[in-house]
């Protein structure tokens, strides 16, 4: 009697897209903007040990079988997954390339995303600036000594908050548009063309609800974070954590030694989002400068940016 041999298994696909040649290659500039605050240490410094973090961290990078049995982790961020819905059911959510027909789309939710700068910028912004505070309560102490009118006194906080959104908006309008007529104006062309960088969307119910992109550099080996927004309708879901998951993913196959990225966002969930995901605070900027800005006496009065700086350490050089 003789015994068939069985044919060999084909090897398991990567649940990840597929690497195109373009991500190959590490030259990518890099520019971000995140900042948390006193974070643990990245686990897993040496080379070896990232790979076993990558593999917990994104299942989908692991062809083996895990070694032992693991908590359940939060889907990978790959072709398909699960993000929390209402009612505790669970809605299908897709992170994919960037298609050029979802340009005006993709454009929206990032605009829609900066403009919800303008009122945390001005009025949420001020709790990070105990030094303006203190100047806006000494004008207001001022105008009651000289003029002895209380009501003109309380009209003081309205005028300042009220310049305060004024010029919050004049700043953050010409970054915005300074933005759309750059690297958003054509996403094809500056990040699917180009060597070592990409944009995805993250697709629910047939409708694109979230975006990010990946830029690096080949000079320090580093891949940034940015444009990631997800359109406000759809928060609350998980997406953003996803589409961050994507980026992480892109640097591990890419073998980027980290990821970075920066903030001017006030918003405590955006920072506890890039925590969550492992990045390390690496400092703050205090007064940064947007394009746009005319450095002015009377904008720095009212206007005012901290700059957040991230961090993702994925193995040593």
């Amino acid at each position: 009697m003789k015994l068939g041999l069985s044919r060999p298994l084909p090897q398991p696909r990567s649940l990840s897209r597929p690497v195109c040649m373009h991500c190959l290659s590490p030259k990518m500039v890099c520019e971000t903007k995140i900042v948390a605050e006193d974070h643990d240490t990245i686990p897993g410094s040496k080379k070896d040990t990232v790979i076993v973090s990558s593999s917990q961290m994104w299942p989908s990078l692991s062809g083996g079988s895990a070694p032992s049995p693991a908590p359940p982790m939060p889907p990978p961020s790959t072709a398909a997954g699960e993000v929390a819905g209402e009612d505790g059911k669970k809605d299908h959510v897709c992170i994919r390339e960037f298609h050029p027909a979802e340009q005006d789309t993709v454009r929206r939710i990032f605009y829609d995303g900066i403009m919800e700068r303008i009122p945390n910028t001005a009025f949420r912004g001020l709790k990070q600036q105990p030094f303006t505070q203190l100047m806006y309560v000494l004008l207001a102490l001022l105008c009651f000594v000289l003029t002895r009118c209380l009501l003109l006194t309380c009209f003081v906080p309205v005028f300042l908050l009220a310049m305060r959104y004024y010029y919050s908006r004049k700043v953050i309008l010409t970054y915005l548009e300074c933005a759309l007529h750059t690297d958003m104006a054509d996403i094809e062309q500056y990040y699917m063309k180009p060597p070592g960088s990409c944009f995805w969307v993250a697709v629910l119910d047939g409708n694109v609800v979230g975006i990010v992109a990946a830029r690096g550099s080949e000079d320090d080996n580093t891949v940034e974070l940015r444009r990631m927004s997800v359109d406000s309708r759809y928060r609350g879901k998980g997406i953003a954590k996803a589409l961050g998951r994507k980026v992480l993913e892109f640097a591990v196959l890419n073998n980027y030694s980290s990821v970075v990225l920066g903030t001017t966002a006030v918003k405590v969930a955006a920072h506890k989002l890039y925590e969550s995901l492992g990045f390390k605070h690496m400092g703050v900027v205090e007064h940064y400068v947007l394009p746009g800005m005319t450095h002015s006496l009377v904008e720095k009065m009212f206007f005012q940016l901290r700059y957040h700086r991230y961090r993702l350490q994925l193995r040593e050089e």
